[in-house]
């Protein structure tokens, strides 16, 4: 197994691309696997709302899907381009866009998956998604077999979410990217004690 190289130089990409349906955990996951690589971690959905002021349920309904996906295009990429070596989160729709998969072509983008019964146990398939405002449960499968297969085309690796707690999603992935963390000493984030638990 080897370390991923965390100081690379600009334009050699995050470390980690997560990408998957909502609520699978990508934040949650991408968090604590920043953590124990040592690096920082972004979510492209954040830095939209950060730039826009307001929430994503609120840029659908303001403006339409069309507006917000031209919104997360270039969010995407402009992510994908400064945060060399770190873990990077993207929303569940940004595979839609044709130059946003062009763009993880040779990325070590990682695919979380779960089944709808597990979406509905994480969420309560929430109808603030505004994407999920009528009949959560059969919009939620409607869009992953839509957009199922562009997940899988993009990711280098699969780990299944299902029945896992976050950190041992975190252990799959590194696993299955063959990625070591550095060494515990290495791994203080601000704010925290050493050998107590931290809330996440």
């Amino acid at each position: 197994m080897s370390t991923p190289d965390l100081a690379s130089g600009p334009g050699n990409g995050p470390a980690v691309v997560l990408v998957g349906p909502m609520g699978v955990g990508k934040s949650t996951v991408g968090e604590l696997l920043a953590a124990r690589l040592g690096t920082a971690f972004r979510d492209s959905d954040a830095d939209i709302v950060a730039a826009q002021g307001r929430s994503i349920a609120e840029i659908f309904v303001d403006d339409g899907e069309t507006h917000f996906r031209g919104l997360e295009r270039e969010a995407v990429r402009r992510a994908l381009h400064e945060h060399t070596g770190g873990v990077l989160a993207l929303g569940g729709g940004a595979i839609l866009d044709d130059a946003t998969r062009a763009e993880l072509t040779g990325l070590p983008v990682v695919y979380l998956s779960m089944e709808v019964g597990e979406a509905a146990r994480r969420t309560g398939l929430n109808t603030a998604r505004p994407l999920l405002a009528v009949n959560p449960r059969q919009q939620w499968k409607l869009l992953m077999e839509g957009r199922r297969h562009l997940y899988t085309e993009v990711a280098r690796v699969s780990v299944a979410t299902d029945d896992r707690t976050p950190e041992e999603v975190v252990d799959a992935v590194l696993d299955a990217l063959e990625l070591t963390s550095p060494p515990a000493q290495e791994l203080r984030i601000p704010g925290t004690t050493p050998g107590k638990e931290n809330p996440v």
